[in-house]
């Protein structure tokens, strides 16, 4: 699997249509109604929040894109150097660096704009405020227009290159430009690389997928690189130098001998010593391509000696190979070649590096102790020495090597190892002198038919039927008009009824298991355990009714009937003290004190209120007749100033606001009188504690908010704007 993603970044946006998102979002997403009549801290807080909330979308959407652009010096070397040949290092890193400083420029504006805000003190400063933050901040992103088109094109351009992993087992085809090199890439892969008579048709990396014993295998096809020094060579000749230079792999330098190209082979040999260095720890094998225009055997001999001596001055793992793309000829060779030597390097580089020893370390070889002296021979059956006695000396049938690459073992003898299968395994069973041929295993059939993931088993042959020659008829999923489906097991509702019966009589023995564990069978009379069952079932009961999901989240009962009986003359009425009394002694508790405690609160709660209210009446016509001590009028005596009729009636008017509400809440029985009974420490702590419920409550009252879009009446557009009479007026 590759490694690293491009694909997943998302779009850059140009500076214009960044500047209409965030606008855009601001303006959806937070009020958009203010008032000059409303506080100063509210002003204040609404244009604070418009200014906050511009800032944090700039920062997400900036961070977010700096996330998906790759840091070069975190990925693997690889990728760092083609990123610098494509896109150039310098610029790049240039780009992003511009677009983290507008960031925190975005910042600042709106940390230091929110600053100013807070000592705002009309609506018209602060809106200016916000305006100026808005079109700093928006003026920050406008001059990031070039850096985020640069960034777009790198995006596009990153998005379509190919997803190869720098880890993985890798063949890398090189050389001059028209040597054969796509061909050879749409041969052993299912990658489909244009193909041309010209030059530089493969302009970038191409990435195919093949396979060989079992393991997936990446190919890579590079672009042709011409002789000529590091510095004169362009953008796709260092697509191939990068590649040589970063990926352990198997290279495959082809060679055109047949001159076709249009380079000769003593350039095709100057360019393979110029790029020699690039071969260094890497398995190298020189294709020698298009013997079917200019045979091996024909070639001139002196340009034999070239291409020979060249393979003798690259060093010992380098070896030469003859391929045809047009007839196909030793492609496979190439294939197989190429990937066993990788295949054994591989091995050995682990082999030899340091976690051998971490393992070797770990394994204990133990050897069997002789139990006794006793000498067993081995067993041989009785037919292998009935045929050792016969004398047969036919030849005994090898093992197949279809698929495996040749070892020095092997004598090349595949035409005998392949014989023709039996007709039958009851041919095979045959004791005769001639079943010696063996039948085909299906791992034989799968190289003979194409390979792993291409050919697979029937497995209609080991079907188990009455009649054998039923085994490869079509099965229909309609016939005569009836689902074939619904007839596969006739008897199957019956079977269905047996499981769940089954699986009830296995719960009820599960529960009656657990009850026995649960209790004391030997200590309870025959009473006590029918008073135990039936308790048991009424908690059940309960539970039931608690978890059923219409029970949640309501009361027991109304309230308009809490507390009270539903009917004076039914006996059997669940609230009444009789009933009362006789549910809970069923259950086993004494109600006698909670009936008393309930007659007595029913008793003194109605004198309780006659009381009061005839006390608070007396106290009102004692206020109005005689003022009290130290009271608002003593001290107008005292001090020898009198108010006018109007404060004395607000005085008075105020007096009896304050005792009809003392008066309202000495009725009320669900609040508290005094703070220490609310849990408050005085009537500050109870006033404060009564704005945050009254501002909790008001969306359950359908108060409107300053986050609800609505338009009030007085202060319409047209009847505010335009030329003014004489007089002060006032405009946002």
């Amino acid at each position: 699997m590759p490694v690293y993603n491009f694909k997943k970044m998302a779009p850059v946006p140009s500076a214009t249509a960044l500047v209409d998102i965030v606008l855009t979002r601001t303006q959806r997403r937070t009020p958009t109604v203010v008032h000059p009549g409303y506080k100063i801290t509210r002003i204040r807080n609404f244009y604070m929040r418009k200014i906050k909330f511009t800032q944090q979308t700039i920062a997400d959407r900036l961070t977010a894109m700096l996330a998906d652009f790759p840091r070069l010096s975190d990925i693997h070397p690889f990728y760092s150097d083609l990123c610098n040949t494509l896109y150039d290092r310098d610029h790049y890193k240039l780009a992003l660096g511009q677009i983290n400083t507008a960031k925190q420029l975005c910042d600042a504006v709106a940390r230091d704009m929110i600053r100013m805000v807070k000592y705002g003190d009309s609506l018209y400063r602060c809106k200016c405020l916000k305006r100026a933050a808005l079109g700093r901040m928006c003026t920050i992103l406008k001059r990031q227009k070039a850096s985020l088109s640069y960034l777009e094109e790198v995006r596009k351009h990153m998005s379509r290159l190919p997803a190869l992993d720098p880890n993985t087992r890798t063949l890398l085809m090189c050389g001059l430009p028209n040597v054969g090199k796509s061909s050879f890439m749409n041969k052993i892969t299912r990658a489909n690389v244009d193909v041309q008579p010209y030059a530089f048709t493969t302009k970038s990396l191409f990435v195919g997928h093949t396979d060989y014993k079992y393991l997936r295998w990446q190919v890579i096809d590079t672009p042709g690189i011409l002789d000529h020094s590091l510095e004169e060579r362009n953008t796709i000749e260092m697509q191939a130098i990068t590649a040589l230079a970063h990926l352990t792999c198997s290279v495959l330098y082809f060679m055109d001998i047949s001159e076709q190209c249009g380079f000769t082979i003593e350039q095709q040999c100057n360019l393979f010593r110029s790029i020699q260095p690039l071969f260094a720890n890497k398995q190298l094998i020189v294709v020698i391509n298009k013997i079917d225009a200019q045979p091996w055997d024909t070639l001139e001999t002196d340009r034999k000696e070239m291409i020979e001596n060249l393979i003798k001055e690259s060093g010992p793992n380098t070896s030469m190979l003859h391929m045809s793309n047009i007839t196909e000829e030793g492609v496979s060779q190439v294939k197989n070649h190429a990937c066993d030597k990788l295949l054994a390097a591989r091995v050995d580089s682990r082999v030899s590096g340091n976690k051998v020893d971490s393992v070797m370390n770990r394994l204990q070889v133990c050897y069997p102790a002789a139990r006794d002296g006793v000498t067993r021979e081995a067993f041989i059956p009785e037919s292998v020495k009935k045929e050792r006695d016969t004398g047969d000396d036919k030849k005994k049938p090898t093992k197949s090597r279809a698929g495996y690459a040749p070892t020095v073992n092997d004598d090349g003898d595949d035409e005998e190892a392949d014989e023709t299968p039996p007709e039958s395994e009851d041919d095979m069973m045959d004791g005769g002198a001639s079943t010696v041929a063996r039948k085909k295993t299906a791992r034989e059939l799968m190289w003979e038919n194409g390979g792993p993931g291409v050919w697979a088993p029937d497995y209609r042959e080991q079907y188990d039927l009455d009649d054998p020659e039923w085994r490869f008829d079509a099965i229909p999923q309609i016939l005569d008009g009836k689902n074939i489906a619904d007839y596969v097991d006739p008897d199957i509702d019956a079977k269905l009824q047996l499981l769940e019966e089954e699986e009830e009589r296995l719960q009820a023995e599960y529960t009656a298991a657990n009850m026995e564990k649960m209790d004391d069978d030997a200590s309870l009379d025959e009473m006590e355990k029918a008073q135990v069952t039936e308790i048991r079932d009424r908690v059940k009961i309960a539970r039931t009714y608690k978890e059923r999901s219409g029970g949640r989240n309501r009361p027991a009962l109304p309230r308009e009937i809490r507390g009270r009986i539903k009917d004076c003359h039914d006996d059997s009425a669940k609230l009444k003290a009789s009933a009362i009394e006789k549910r809970m002694a069923k259950v086993g508790v004494d109600a006698t004190q909670m009936l008393e405690r309930g007659r007595k609160r029913e008793r003194e709660g109605p004198r309780e209120k006659r009381r009061k209210s005839r006390l608070s009446k007396r106290g009102d016509a004692e206020m109005e007749d005689v003022p009290a001590a130290g009271s608002d009028e003593d001290e107008e005596m005292k001090d020898g100033r009198g108010l006018s009729k109007g404060a004395i009636k607000r005085q008075r008017k105020e007096r009896e606001l304050s005792v009809r509400s003392e008066r309202s809440q000495a009725r009320s029985h669900s609040r508290p009188r005094t703070p220490s009974e609310m849990g408050l420490k005085d009537d500050e702590m109870a006033s404060v504690a009564k704005k945050v419920e009254k501002k909790g409550q008001k969306r359950w009252f359908g108060g409107s908010g300053e986050g609800d879009h609505t338009k009030a009446v007085h202060l319409v557009k047209w009847m505010n704007t335009g030329k003014k009479r004489n007089g002060t007026h006032y405009c946002r």
